[in-house]
């Protein structure tokens, strides 16, 4: 199985990711490092989490069917 990788630049506020656990916002909608549009699960974010909320410069994983595998800041 072959990885695919795709780099995103975040900064969501801390209030803005509330709405994460609130049940409200599931998914992730960004515009990736080449220009790709990026849909993920708002969860897997949830370790890079601080006060601020959620910022950097991330490498998501996926799979060749397009499925989430793992995240890393870079």
């Amino acid at each position: 199985m072959t990885e695919r990788r795709i780099v995103v630049d975040l900064d969501i506020a801390a209030d803005e990711y509330v709405r994460v656990y609130a049940g409200t916002a599931q998914s992730v909608m960004t515009v990736a490092a080449d220009g790709r549009s990026v849909k993920f699960p708002a969860n897997v974010l949830r370790p890079f989490v601080t006060h601020d909320g959620v910022r950097g410069r991330f490498e998501i994983i996926y799979d060749e069917q397009g499925r989430f595998q793992r995240i890393a800041r870079q």
